[in-house]
């Protein structure tokens, strides 16, 4: 990725992110393009990095909008620290002696990729991508749910490689980016969405996974669990609705349950902008349903291979010290 170019592009994005993009305008509705079966065409590199979080600072109350200056400010910040973090490392930088990190630093510029602008939906610069509850927060897990979350965590993580988080065993993307929801997080934002007759298909850059779509489709039997559920879209006008369910009881949403059900709408809203909607409908876990919407912004950029595997010696190194931390255990104990 040509890192200067994004920093361009980020900084025109933070200009524009508190105007309605193209065809955004009032009183006129967007025409997308569309494909020769007649479905809206949603084909291409798209982004949802965004300086806007996921749940809404809780000073913020029910405020689902910032104001112009306030998203300015946001994008004035977020491109300074962006800005700094290009700055090449000094390796004969002195640190204090309590800090954690190394003389030279964390991740800098090259590895990160954290949007720089406000996420603008119908015009407003939202301050989160969750707007339900109305407090833009997740809602609060029900008993059994805790019940159930706290019985995953008795014993220890580090036994074998299957205690270890997906992302680290490379099965899945980190955090949410693979879906669904598909949800940015700090670096590797990009998804490249390739339609045919039937299919859409969705290539998360994040671990390089690739969703599957079938269109006007039944779901497989509940007995078949899925990497990123079952899902199946539907036509509904210029909207692409995808239901997903049959989710695989060791992926989840903040503890969602595999019964869960989330619901995605992608509408082209313009000729660089889709509008992603979510819903997660889970009783089991959530005392309320959550909503949330985000922007997709169109990116001229190629998808590459992210080899997960290569170079990944965290993960032996991880259990071969737990190993080595029960060998201790065992001898300070005869």
């Amino acid at each position: 990725m040509n890192k200067g170019l994004m920093i361009g592009v980020a900084v025109s994005l933070a200009v524009i992110s508190t105007t309605a993009h193209s065809g955004e305008s009032a009183g006129r509705r967007y025409q997308p393009p569309r494909l020769a079966d007649g479905a809206v065409d949603l084909q291409g590199v798209w982004t949802n990095a965004t300086a806007t979080p996921m749940e809404r600072a809780p000073e913020l109350g029910t405020r689902r909008a910032f104001t112009d200056a306030e998203a300015a400010a946001i994008s004035k910040a977020a491109i300074a620290a962006v800005e700094a973090d290009a700055r090449p490392s000094d390796p004969d930088k002195k640190i204090e002696a309590t800090s954690s990190l190394p003389p030279v630093g964390n991740y800098n510029l090259f590895w990160t990729d954290r949007g720089m602008h406000v996420a603008v939906i119908d015009g407003e610069p939202r301050t989160s991508m969750i707007v339900e509850p109305l407090n833009g927060r997740v809602p609060a897990l029900t008993e059994a749910a805790q019940r159930r979350i706290e019985a995953t965590r008795v014993g220890r993580s580090n036994d074998g490689p299957e205690g270890r988080a997906l992302g680290e065993r490379c099965l899945l993307s980190f955090g949410y980016a693979s879906g669904p929801p598909m949800l940015p997080v700090m670096y590797n934002s990009y998804y490249q969405i390739v339609q045919s007759p039937g299919y859409v298909m969705i290539l998360v850059e994040m671990v390089h996974d690739a969703r599957i779509i079938r269109i006007d489709d039944k779901h497989v039997p509940g007995s078949v669990r899925k990497w990123m559920g079952d899902s199946i879209g539907r036509w509904e006008g210029d909207t692409l609705v995808v239901e997903t369910r049959n989710f695989r009881p060791d992926q989840s949403f903040r503890g969602s349950s595999e019964n869960a059900v989330i619901t995605e709408r992608f509408t082209r809203v313009s000729k660089d902008k889709i509008v992603y909607r979510f819903t997660i409908d889970d009783p089991a876990t959530f005392t309320e349903t959550i909503k949330g919407e985000l922007p997709f912004q169109s990116a001229d950029a190629n998808i590459y291979e992210y080899a997960c595997h290569e170079g990944n010696y965290a993960l032996p190194g991880i259990l071969s010290g737990a190993r080595e931390e029960e060998k201790a255990a065992a001898a300070a104990s005869n």
